[in-house]
């Protein structure tokens, strides 16, 4: 049975965003080196490759790679939620000592996501500054954990969920079922 879907954002919106994202990365990336990006698996990853692509052909001086991780091992609802056997191991090709990190994320909801990969950040060494990146912040945080740079912000209900389709760059909210 397919959720119903409650909104829907086209591609030219979600390119917006990103835009937004860019200009906002572009001011940080400048005033303070080195800088490395890392994507959180999945959606995180997708928005992270547009935004080293974006930086890189800028003439930025980030590192050419995009870190990707794996939270699920770091979540502190993992006895709730399970594993996740679709995404593999973490994948961080550069040194993250006194970097500045800026950690990216596809959306924002209670900021679980988030704690866990700055856990496992810290376990590849200690960056000189992180900043959250994220294309959709949406509102029922849990954590006090807030974006630094954002695409756009939802105000969802509890029972709604937000999703980025990368291939369509289309932005859904839909209802849980």
């Amino acid at each position: 049975m397919s959720k119903p879907v409650n909104a829907l954002f086209e591609s030219p919106t979600v390119r917006q965003w990103l835009n937004d994202m860019h200009e906002a990365l572009v001011g940080l990336v400048q005033t303070d080196t080195p800088v490395a990006l890392i994507g959180i698996r999945r959606g995180g990853v997708d928005v992270g490759k547009l935004l080293l692509a974006q930086l890189i052909d800028g003439g930025l001086p980030v590192e050419p790679e995009l870190g990707e991780l794996n939270i699920a091992f770091y979540r502190d609802d993992f006895s709730s939620i399970g594993l996740h056997p679709v995404v593999g191991p973490s994948q961080v090709p550069f040194d993250v000592q006194d970097k500045h990190i800026i950690l990216i994320d596809d959306v924002l909801s209670t900021g679980r996501t988030v704690r866990a990969a700055m856990n496992e950040i810290f376990d590849y060494g200690r960056p000189a500054r992180i900043t959250l990146a994220v294309l959709v912040q949406r509102a029922g945080h849990e954590l006090p954990i807030r974006a630094d740079v954002i695409g756009h912000s939802l105000d969802v209900a509890a029972n709604q969920y937000i999703d980025l389709d990368a291939t369509r760059m289309q932005v859904t909210v839909g209802e849980k079922s």
